[in-house]
This record gives structure tokens, C-alpha cells and sequence, in this order.
């Protein structure tokens, strides 16, 4: 039976790794690859009693992590469609590569510790096509966005679905990897723009655009608002957690009642029609469902390798054979730029029991940089990466020989000084 479990998981696994090249979504890969893992488990075992209890017991942790997902990406829809980004996007003017780079860079990095690496990815990205003209300058800053993105979200417990997940789990504190991880996240990103400092020379051409407002219903008053609201409110998750120790998710939907009434509030005088586009229904309407299903399902087939102890096991044989935890988590990271980091975390959090490694244990900080950052090291290792790859037409091996080695630099620094410093 667990031979066959684990046959199940690694073909599902492979076909998530190729979905580009298979042209089979991943989601419903990960759905069919947790439910089969769950069968075979049920079919092998005489006790379907226990095996039901387990599953509620796994669905119970996921759950949470997919109600957290479900709220914060409504309320970014919600900004978003009032223009609350333009906020921030509209106030850079300068037209100097280098000195753009820097402001893009730094940006994308905070802005993506606030809201996710994947949001923040999608809006700098769209802001890119609004102040450079040249297809290959672009994609080229689109590239740096990335590591950008990958590092700021890092060392957030909102910025990174992996990061998140810990927190969630309880193997890191907000406050604690805020503190720890924040400087080594910032190397990871500030390394390779040293380097392009020197390489960067010359002004970026700007494309011509209207100054007509994209949505000449919204007023600056109901953006500033809106914006103003919708990242209070995510800044503010964490210090409810903190305050009344109840779970992230809980915050998160908070967080949405607030925005969701504020609104209404804003748009109550306009009539049905008007209202529509900035209602929390239609923002429900655009978030990507689709990932969160993706989690729910990766997650479940972890569930099965942690209940059957394949997981135990397999860090069993790791210490044995590796024997440092650091080099294992600096391994994961590697591995994270050709795997999905969200099953890697997932799988490293049943290796490793909280008893035996407590919340905030240096594993657990270490793992949430290293999965964070090293998706950034190949375009198809994040989900910022294949996000902007698709908006850019980025090419799997253009990335490579543009952007790769600048991420692994940064990587390698990053955890060299979290490790030594």
C-alpha cells in the first residue's frame, strides 16, 4: 500500500513539475493525486474509522490556510479595482535605468511582505508596461521583479504562501521571522543590484500612454481610501493574532469584513449596475480559485506521506546521510527553484516535528528563507515566476541565462549571512 502511495505521489508530483510541457493544469493534477493517495490509504487499511479522523484532522489544518488565501486575495481584488495601487506607482517619474532598477527593486520588496509575492509580482509588472518602452529592458526588470518579489515576501507571514503556511502551522511567530529573516531576505536582493549597478548604464524610453483614468468611476478620494484600508487591514493580521492568539485565518476574515464594508460604503448611492465592478462579489469573481485548490490538493497527498510515515522516515535517512539540518534546508531551497515550494514546506513540516524543533527554531526560520528565495533561481519556481512569465513571454531558458545566476548570488548570500551573522 504505501508503495503504491508513493508511486501515486511522485507521478502527480512530476506532472505538477511539467505542467507547462504537458499542457495538464497542475490543480487538477495535485485534486486527483491527493484523493487517489487518500483511497489507497483508505482501501489498504481495516480501520476506516481512524482514517477518517485523520482526514478531518489534516483537512481542519488546511482549511485554514485556504480561508487565509480566500481573504486576502479578495481583499487585493478589492484595492486593486479601485485603482488603490496607483497610490504608489504613480509617484515614480525618474527615467535612469539604474536608479530605477533600485526603486522597482525596493518597492516590489516591501510592497510584497505586505500583500504576496504573487500579487505584488502581477502590479509591478503592469506598472513596467506603463514606464518602459523596450520589449528586452522589460522583461529584464520583469526578471529582477521576481527575485524581488520571492525575497520580500520571505520574510513576512504575509508575503509568501510558504511562509504563511508556517505561521499558520505554528513553526514560526510573526514578530520573531519578521526579525530574523528580514536582513538576510534583503541581501538576497540587494547583492545582485549591486552588481547590475555597475552593468545598467543609460535612461529607459517610455512608452506613450493616455492620461485618461482607467476607471473614471472611482475618485482619488475612494482610492486613497480603499488602499488605505485594504493594507491597514493586512498590516493589522498579525497584531490580532498576537493580541487575541486566535488562528491567522480568523484575522484575514476580519480584515475582509472591514474592507468589504467600506466598499459598500463608498459606492451605496450608486445603482446596481455602477456598484458592481467594486462590490466584494465580483472581486470573489476574479481571484485565482484555481491556486487555492491547488494547495488544498498538494496538501492532502502530503497528509497521506505524514500519516504513513513516509515523511519521518525520509528526514530520518536525510540526518543519517546529510547529517547537517542547515545543509537539508539550503538543499530544499535548491530544489524549491525546480519543485513547488508549497509541497516542499508541507513535506519538511512532517519531517519535523514541533516537539523535537519548536516555533521559531532555526530550522523553521532557515526553511522559510530558503523555499522563499529559492524559487527566484529558475522562472518556473515560483508563483510569481510563472506569473510574470506568462504577462512577458518570458522563455524558460532566457531567464536562465539572464536572470538565474543573479538569484542564486543573491540566495547564496542571503543564507550565508542568516547562517554565520
Amino acid at each position: 500500500m504505501i508503495t503504491a502511495i508513493i508511486i501515486i505521489f511522485v507521478i502527480g508530483y512530476l506532472f505538477i513539475t511539467l505542467e507547462h510541457n504537458i499542457n495538464l493544469n497542475k490543480t487538477a493534477t495535485a485534486l486527483l493525486t491527493g484523493v487517489i493517495c487518500w483511497t489507497l490509504y483508505a482501501l489498504g487499511s481495516s480501520d476506516s474509522h481512524h482514517i477518517v479522523e485523520e482526514l478531518s484532522h489534516h483537512l481542519a489544518n488546511i482549511s485554514e490556510i485556504a480561508f487565509f488565501l480566500l481573504g486576502a486575495m479578495t481583499i487585493v481584488e478589492l484595492v486593486d479595482a479601485h485603482q488603490g495601487f496607483g497610490v504608489i506607482t504613480e509617484r515614480i517619474h525618474t527615467k535612469d535605468s539604474r536608479a530605477l532598477l533600485w526603486i522597482i527593486s525596493i518597492l516590489t520588496f516591501f510592497l510584497s511582505a505586505v500583500l504576496d509575492n504573487l500579487t505584488t509580482a502581477i502590479v509591478m509588472v503592469s506598472l513596467l508596461r506603463k514606464i518602459i518602452r523596450d520589449d528586452e529592458m522589460r522583461r529584464f526588470f520583469a526578471g529582477i521583479v521576481i527575485i524581488a518579489a520571492n525575497a520580500g515576501g520571505a520574510w513576512s507571514p504575509l508575503g509568501d504562501v510558504t511562509t504563511t503556511m508556517l505561521w499558520i502551522g505554528g513553526q514560526i511567530s510573526a514578530i520573531n521571522v519578521m526579525k530574523t529573516l528580514f536582513i538576510p531576505s534583503l541581501i538576497a536582493l540587494i547583492v545582485p543590484l549591486i552588481y547590475l549597478s555597475f552593468k545598467l548604464k543609460g535612461s529607459i524610453a517610455t512608452p506613450k500612454v493616455s492620461k485618461k483614468s482607467e476607471v473614471d468611476d472611482v475618485t482619488e478620494k475612494e482610492r486613497n481610501i480603499m488602499f488605505g484600508t485594504g493594507i491597514g487591514m493586512l498590516l493589522f493580521v498579525p497584531i490580532f493574532k498576537t493580541v487575541t492568539h486566535l488562528p491567522p485565518y480568523m484575522g484575514i476574515l476580519l480584515a475582509l469584513g472591514v474592507v468589504w464594508i467600506v466598499s459598500e460604503i463608498l459606492h451605496s448611492k450608486k445603482d446596481e449596475e455602477d456598484r458592481k465592478p467594486f462590490t466584494a462579489s465580483h472581486a470573489l469573481s476574479k481571484i485565482d480559485t484555481s491556486s487555492i485548490l491547488f494547495f488544498m490538493g498538494i496538501l492532502l497527498a502530503i497528509g497521506v506521506l505524514e500519516v504513513t510515515h513516509v515523511l519521518t522516515d525520509l528526514a530520518a535517512w536525510m540526518n543519517d546521510t546529510i547529517g547537517n539540518l542547515d545543509a537539508i534546508v539550503f538543499i530544499i531551497g535548491i530544489a524549491s527553484a525546480v519543485i513547488d515550494n508549497v509541497p516542499l514546506v508541507a513535506a519538511s513540516m512532517g519531517m519535523y516535528d514541533l516537539a523535537t524543533y519548536p516555533q521559531d527554531h532555526r530550522i523553521w526560520e532557515f526553511l522559510a528563507y530558503c523555499a522563499g528565495t529559492g524559487g527566484s533561481m529558475l522562472i518556473i519556481g515560483s508563483a510569481a515566476g510563472v506569473a510574470v512569465m506568462g504577462m512577458e513571454r518570458i522563455s524558460f531558458f532566457w531567464y536562465l541565462k539572464r536572470i538565474s545566476l543573479l538569484a542564486l548570488i543573491g540566495y547564496v548570500a542571503g543564507a550565508l549571512v542568516f547562517l554565520f551573522v
